[in-house]
């Protein structure tokens, strides 16, 4: 395992995180019913993780049902005191609980955010504490004054931001700059072979301005991890074979020249598909650590895998080609003037 920093933090991290959205066993009422592991399970794959070198983990207060993943964590710490091994990730702004103030990032809401998310984790810190989504509803001056106090008083140590438009990410940086605030060291966002689209502006903008990037979904919802085949349904017990909407969307000639690709390249490189799918992503530029979700140990071994496919400058192009997409105005412009914009 190698390690990171993250973003222009010095704190290092494993260039591997370990996603926890699928910790614990959600009922029927949330998004995650039927997908995830029990706490057995979950306690196992965090042990594993640590054992192979993973000390990032990444969740939200939304997954699961009621802070289901983070009070996971929070007994799994309790029970094997292994707080100081990990580098802890959390997230706020989506809807929990009842009344008008259930969701946002209101400086009202954030501060209520942060002390429920420490009691479930049974923490007395967030290493980072991340926006799920820009709040166009709250002044942005207005969360990052809370959360510079949050890091003032020690609550939280770093902060990041998750699926902000790059204008307002833009606007977010110069606030905390202008006015000595607390700035954002990493942006989480959903980035694969598949989603390319943040390579637009957020990428440079990353990198102008010293920002991690932690990709979400880098299989693609597990479309990349080799269970799927073209013109055949989606296997029993996948999460595709339940998101029927999400594998339709799947379902178009680029995607499936992208996952012929792969798998002729994972046939070169003695790899999985799924460890091909990581070990791109994980070469790309501002990369701090890539976020992948283990249901069970079997999941947990495999991608780990990835960390050992060394993909060579042609098949890294051979993958860019195959997934190469419409840059649009004025990126393809530029693009054709100057050969990068």
């Amino acid at each position: 395992m190698k390690y990171r920093k993250l973003g222009a933090a010095g704190v290092k991290v494993s260039e591997l995180c370990l996603g926890a959205m699928t910790f614990g066993e959600a009922d029927d009422k949330s998004f995650m019913h039927q997908v995830g592991s029990d706490e057995k399970t979950s306690f196992n794959v965090l042990n594993r993780a640590l054992e192979l070198g993973i000390n990032f983990v990444d969740t939200a207060d939304v997954y699961g049902q009621d802070g289901l993943s983070e009070r996971i964590i929070g007994a799994w710490l309790e029970r094997d005191q292994r707080r100081n091994e990990i580098v802890l990730a959390t997230k706020f702004r989506f809807a929990m609980g009842e009344g008008p103030n259930k969701s946002g990032a209101s400086r009202y809401r954030v501060m209520r955010c942060v002390e429920h998310s420490l009691k479930r984790l049974r923490t007395d810190r967030i290493d980072l504490y991340q926006i799920h989504m820009q709040d166009i509803d709250t002044p942005e001056d207005e969360l990052l004054r809370a959360l510079d106090d949050l890091v003032t008083q020690g609550k939280v140590l770093y902060t990041g931001c998750s699926n902000y438009a790059a204008y307002r990410l833009t606007d977010s940086l110069w606030i905390s700059k202008t006015r000595e605030l607390s700035s954002f060291v990493t942006l989480q966002a959903q980035y694969s072979l598949v989603t390319r689209d943040l390579e637009r502006e957020h990428m440079p903008l990353c990198r102008d301005k010293g920002l991690g990037i932690l990709p979400w979904s880098p299989l693609a919802s597990g479309f990349l991890s080799g269970k799927y085949a073209r013109n055949q349904p989606p296997p029993a017990g996948t999460r595709l074979e339940k998101w029927k909407e999400r594998m339709a969307g799947f379902d178009s000639e680029r995607n499936w020249r992208i996952l012929d690709a792969v798998q002729a390249v994972a046939t070169e490189a003695g790899a999985s598909v799924a460890a091909v799918s990581l070990a791109w992503v994980m070469r790309q530029p501002q990369v701090s650590s890539t976020i992948f979700g283990a249901r069970n140990l079997a999941q947990l071994e495999e991608n780990v895998k990835a960390c050992d496919v060394n993909l060579s400058d042609a098949q890294m192009k051979r993958l860019d080609e195959a997934s190469a997409f419409e840059l649009g105005y004025p990126y393809g412009f530029m693009k054709n003037i100057q050969g990068r914009w």
